[in-house]
């Protein structure tokens, strides 16, 4: 079971929850790496919002992008604080400056071994000394940490960073990536996973209806060296100033101050799609550098495409509700739809746990592509995102070894266990390459490349649905013929060494090869790239280094130096041993230490020497983050709304064995309309992993999904059952024929609240003896319902409700005893409606931290009994432990929100008798800044 702690920032409460069944069960010490959302206090000492504003410069100069980040921190309290601050950056860049601003003084930072730059920060810290520190997370992860920012005063630190830009099929891409997504901590260590630092994950996050109160700013500068064709931006709002054929500056506009909250991409293309090829050279005081760039040949169109076999690997966790997963479906789709007919395929979804379409592949007949979209658009993103055991199940499935296996993961990438995902796909690479598709507006691109390399394959990003389908087209290319196999280099009279890439995997995407190494003496000889492009074809590229020194200024790209840095750490760690060598280590420090660079175990420092807060306590404050632009606020655990409960959609997927042992399965989600009563499930439909069922959504749609305020059945949902159950009959030759099952209805409510566009989304196989007719008849007669809202206007909503047509069946009398008795452990324990995170929402809007808890600064943990009742209603509301002393009306309001919690779905026993049933919830009480258990 997912554990849940709601941090709330600054002296409000951390909450988390457990009953007295074993598989709910919670310790007090448990503690959380997940992320939570950030609720203001009205503490008016501590400024909990510092980070003012973030403004970007970006000079691209041919492939080379150098980028300036300035971050401004103000502090508006009325105590001194320390800020930090989490957040991206390309997953290439070659982090090498950073200074800070106070007043009129710039202090530079110094580059330092991780370690010893935490500790000299932390003793500035207490010293009372200004101090500025930037880590490393993961190579695309950074955190800013200012201290002793005083009451008024403003701190600028400013960052400078370069990258390569490597084109693809002609396309030159800048992204500026400007927020850290959400990212899921598994709760339990499994024999997949290490001990990888993931303190980042346990960051506050901005509900998805919030803006960010820092501002954004980027300008943009291009000097292509060629004449460029043209500039875009399919992220941002911009304006573009040609100031020459060959140059271009690119503004953000100005309504755009809030677009923090999604990647900023950068797209341009040169007359005639020309590549900036060729090499560039560096003579430095003690190194020479340089890189080369071919550009590969075309592709050759294969006369014949050998059979294939995909292996679907899709997200349908929390983070990838409503707009990504309707991109995904999208794009699947797409994928599926073209697949040849000699083809196989399968299906694995998976979120808390992993949903499996077939035992084994099947072929792309019409029929099994028609069943499998079907069987995916019942998928709702919900759970958290156990992508390791998902893998290692669609590694594992039985292969035809007359097929080439390929796996498509399609994801955002929210998870911390990058490290564990490359070892577990480079461990299996005899099994299938992998091609990993990030579907959002600001995914973890770490991980979705990391995928792609360690699995011989190639990345694609997707942030619009529109994009889906030829992102498809380019998979099709790249599987059915690489450009180019067996690459390799030869140097002739060129004294090159430390070459940063020794070996080169197949060319698969249209985009150059770029090779960065070092040389010694004059620039002279020869460089060779020879490759295979089909059966007996040799393609060479040859480059007359002396000629290339001629036209290049070698002291006019310093910025080779950081980069052939960058390159060879990369290639030692972004990607590879989970448990890294000490020598290896050795190696990435000193590269960071000697190239002056941000590494994983090297960071950046800077102290001023002026001592401005010598005796008053700091307070450290967590920047909160905006969730990323089209990701729901289930990405941490929280639902948009609560759905009533027997309005929930519902699409049974059947689950195979695997090797990889599930987690326990969860409670059974709620039945639509059940005529007549239902046996007690078989040890076959126990096997069956329900996962809920959600129309596809698009905020700018018309026709809502999900909406901020749902429509209503004018009474509720007692009232709608009630009709149904009036209005309802099981036709006489259904009856007859001993026809069950669930049809699915789906329709629209206007904005005036009737009924229109009444549907049968999914329903009986085969002959359903009238089921479809009678649903569709009894929808239909239904009066007006409430209408729905949207950012407080009257919307169209859809709706889909589920009528389930069971044949009769007896029920087992309930004993005296059982009508009496309050359980303590029962087959299927209550469930708040919901879920635990929508308890878990429930918690977050309605419980206070008592002001004179505050005051006497009281924490501890208030253990609330109760029971919930078979109708669902909270009865014996007590206290069974609670703070030793004085609570300070700790106890009272834990009991408060607990009393007016609504019904519970009731625990059952014994098949589906409903019983009362204890339970016990935790609720902490613990100040911002007090330290961790």
């Amino acid at each position: 079971m997912k554990k849940y702690y709601l941090s709330i920032t600054v002296l409000l409460l951390i909450l988390s929850f457990a009953s007295t069944n074993s598989s709910y069960a919670q310790k007090e010490t448990d503690k959380t790496e997940s992320p939570y959302f950030f609720v203001k206090s009205d503490d008016p000492s501590v400024d909990q919002l510092p980070l003012k504003a973030t403004s970007v410069e970006a000079n691209i100069a041919g492939v080379i992008a150098d980028v300036c980040v300035k971050q401004v921190y103000k502090n508006e309290g009325k105590n001194p604080i320390e800020a930090t601050y989490l957040f991206p950056a390309s997953t290439r860049a070659a982090v090498y400056g950073l200074q800070m601003t106070v007043g009129d003084r710039i202090i530079t930072a110094e580059i330092k071994e991780k370690e010893k730059a935490r500790k000299q920060y932390e003793k500035a810290k207490k010293q009372g000394k200004r101090a500025s520190l930037l880590e490393q997370h993961r190579p695309n992860v950074f955190q800013m940490n200012v201290a002793n920012i005083m009451p008024n005063e403003t701190i600028e630190v400013e960052l400078t960073y370069t990258e390569t830009l490597i084109p693809e099929e002609g396309i030159y891409e800048f992204v500026y990536p400007t927020v850290v997504g959400p990212r899921y901590q598994p709760d339990e260590k499994s024999d997949l996973m290490a001990s990888s630092n993931n303190g980042f994950a346990n960051n506050p996050y901005l509900s998805a209806e919030e803006k960010s109160t820092a501002t954004f700013q980027i300008q943009s500068s291009i000097s292509a060296g060629l004449p460029i064709a043209r500039i875009a931006s399919p992220s941002h709002k911009v304006t573009v100033n040609y100031a020459h054929k060959t140059t271009a500056n690119i503004s953000l506009d100005k309504n755009e101050q809030n677009g923090g909250n999604r990647d900023y991409i950068l797209r341009y293309e040169l007359k005639g799609k020309q590549i900036a090829s060729g090499l560039l050279l560096h003579e430095g005081d003690k190194e020479n550098f340089f890189m080369m760039m071919v550009q590969p040949p075309k592709r050759i169109a294969p006369k014949s495409i050998p059979p294939r076999e995909y292996i679907f690997v899709v997200d349908v966790s929390g983070s990838m509700n409503g707009f990504p997963l309707s991109i995904s479906k999208k794009l699947f789709r797409n994928l599926a739809s073209h697949l040849n007919a000699q083809d196989k395929f399968n299906l694995l979804l998976f979120a808390g746990k992993s949903a499996l379409f077939s035992k084994e592949s099947v072929t792309a007949s019409t029929k099994n592509i028609e069943e499998v979209i079907q069987w995916i658009d019942g998928a709702q993103g919900s759970g958290g995102t156990q992508i390791l055991p998902a893998l290692q199940r669609a590694l594992q499935l039985k292969q035809d070894s007359h097929y080439a296996t390929s796996i498509v993961v399609i994801t955002d990438g929210y998870v911390t266990v990058e490290p564990e995902t490359f070892d577990l796909i480079r461990n299996n690479l005899s099994n299938a390459n992998v091609f990993a598709f990030g579907i959002g507006s600001s995914v973890n691109r770490h991980l979705i490349e990391g995928m792609a390399y360690a699995g011989q394959g190639e990345a694609f990003i997707v942030t619009q649905r529109d994009e889906a389908e030829a992102q498809a087209e380019r998979l099709r290319r790249y599987i059915s013929r690489p450009i180019l196999t067996d690459i390799s280099l030869e140097f002739d009279g060129f004294n090159a060494y430390d070459v940063a890439q020794q070996s080169y995997p197949d060319l698969l995407a249209d985009r150059p090869i770029v090779v960065f190494g070092k040389y010694k003496g004059k620039p002279k000889g020869t460089i060779a790239l020879k490759g295979k492009t089909g059966k007996n074809s040799t393609y060479v590229y040859d480059v007359d280094v002396a000629e290339a020194a001629q036209i290049s200024n070698t002291n006019n790209h310093k910025a080779l130096r950081s980069l052939w840095a960058r390159e060879r750490i990369r290639l030692l760690s972004d990607y590879n041993e989970l448990a890294p060598h000490p020598k290896q280590v050795k190696e990435i420090t000193q590269l960071g230490l000697k190239y002056n660079l941000l590494t994983k175990y090297t960071s950046f420092l800077a102290i001023d020497k002026e001592r401005v807060n010598p005796n008053k306590p700091t307070s450290t404050v967590k920047q909160p983050l905006p969730l990323p632009k089209g990701v729901s606020n289930r990405a941490i655990g929280l639902y948009d709304e609560l759905p009533p409960e027997e309005a929930v959609p519902t699409a049974a997927m059947r689950v195979y064995p695997s090797n990889v042992p599930p987690p326990p399965p969860p409670p059974p989600p709620p039945p639509g309309l059940i005529i007549s009563e239902e046996p007690a499930a078989t040890p076959e439909e126990l096997e069956e992993l329900i996962l809920p069922e959600e129309p596809e959504f698009e905020e700018e749609a018309e026709i809502f999904g999900i909406v901020e305020q749902q429509p209503e059945f004018v009474g509720g949902q007692d009232s709608l059952f009630a009709f149904l159950v009036r209005n309802i009959k099981y036709p006489q030759a259904a009856k007859d024929k001993k026809v069950e099952g669930t049809v699915y209805v789906g329709f629209v409510i206007d904005k005036d609240g009737s009924i229109k566009d009444v549907n049968i989304k999914r329903g009986l196989k085969g002959d359903d003896a009238g089921c479809h007719a009678e649903a569709v008849r009894v929808v239909k007669m239904m009066p007006k319902w409430k209408p729905g809202k949207q950012r407080g206007k009257l919307v169209e909503v859809n709706y889909t409700l589920p009528i389930k047509f069971k044949l009769e069946n007896s029920e087992t009398k309930k004993t005296p005893k059982e009508e009496e008795e309050v359980f303590q452990i029962v087959d299927n324990m209550p469930e708040f409606v919901g879920g635990q995170d929508s308890l878990f929402a429930f918690l977050v809007r309605n419980i206070k931290y008592p002001q004179a808890a505050r005051d006497k600064k009281v924490e501890g943990t208030v253990y609330v009994d109760f029971v919930i009742d078979k109708d669902g209603s909270i009865t014996d509301v007590s206290i069974k432990k609670g703070m030793k002393g004085d609570d300070a009306g700790c106890h009272a309001e834990a009991m408060r929100v607990v009393k007016m919690m609504p019904k519970w779905k009731p625990g059952t026993h014994r098949g589906n008798r409903k019983v009362k049933v204890a339970y016990t919830l935790p609720i902490k009480f613990k100040l911002e800044g007090s330290p961790s258990e």
